[in-house]
């Protein structure tokens, strides 16, 4: 296949090198930041610059950029597009996206379009920290939009077939309710941690449950704040839970109540205990 990658940043420079490394596609790139486009060739993350020109060419299209950025991008490419070719994007909330995509698909009902969210990432941002194991074993939902069986069963395998380890089909509601909590609430929760007084002390006292509780505290704050506002009913309902969660230590401690304190620590460990459970069955 020909398949074009817009906005080469940790994503889609991960995307295309591992398109590349593992198998014979032909990747069309761009980056409107001409030394992303530069480290992008070095780096091996595509095989030839997408343009206006050469976007017929293509059999599938992903965009990888902010979601404020997508309308743009749609725009720019879906009237270049051949007739069967499969525009998916790689953003962070899916309903404004495929609301989006369900409004270009009236114009342009010979284009498949497909909601896509690879369930990976690191704490760093940028090309240059792309690499080729990124999506090894993980999670890739996808949001039909108007893929027939056999596309969305091909797409299914095309991700499969890079390393990852299943393919989860959802609503865009539904990815924006779990995302609010498995994804944007971890990295609030993380970034409001690391602002306490102590944090500036920790060395020499901190070991893996510091490290694993604030290794997102590091983030990209422009791409955050967008994600988290197009998402913000369903992330402030989790952290309004999670306040009322918190303030019941926080009262158990003040009262030095340790049965109570004790049946908190319980509960939460009996929880996580289950949900483990079940996720292995």
């Amino acid at each position: 296949m020909n398949i074009g990658i817009v906005g080469l940043g940790l994503m889609g420079g991960s995307f295309g090198r591992t398109l590349i490394k593992k198998t014979d596609n032909i990747v069309y790139g761009y980056d409107t930041n001409p030394q992303t486009m530069i480290k992008g060739e070095m780096l091996n993350a595509f095989s030839k610059e997408l343009t206006v020109e050469n976007a017929s060419e293509l059999d599938m299209l992903i965009i990888s950029v902010y979601p404020d950025y997508f309308s743009s991008v749609l725009s720019k490419y879906l009237p270049r597009l051949k007739k069967g070719a499969i525009v998916i994007d790689f953003c962070g909330v899916k309903r404004p996206i495929v609301d989006e995509m369900k409004r270009a698909m009236l114009e342009y009902p010979d284009i498949i379009f497909i909601g896509g969210h690879p369930m990976a990432g690191r704490e760093f941002s940028g090309i240059e920290r792309s690499i080729t194991t990124l999506f090894d074993k993980a999670s890739m939902i996808l949001v039909n939009v108007n893929a027939d069986i056999f596309t969305l069963d091909s797409v299914k395998k095309f991700f499969l077939g890079l390393g990852f380890s299943e393919v989860v089909l959802t609503t865009s509601e539904n990815h924006d309710k779990m995302i609010a909590f498995t994804s944007q609430l971890c990295h609030i929760v993380s970034n409001a941690f690391i602002k306490n007084k102590t944090a500036e002390e920790h060395f020499g006292y901190s070991a893996g449950s510091y490290k694993d509780l604030t290794r997102v505290a590091r983030l990209n704050p422009f791409m955050w704040s967008g994600l988290m506002t197009e998402n913000n009913e369903m992330l402030s309902s989790e952290l309004d839970e999670l306040i009322e969660n918190l303030t019941k230590y926080s009262k158990a401690l003040k009262n030095k109540d340790r049965k109570e304190l004790e049946e908190l620590l319980k509960e939460g460990n009996d929880r996580k205990l289950s949900i483990d459970t079940r996720s292995k069955n």
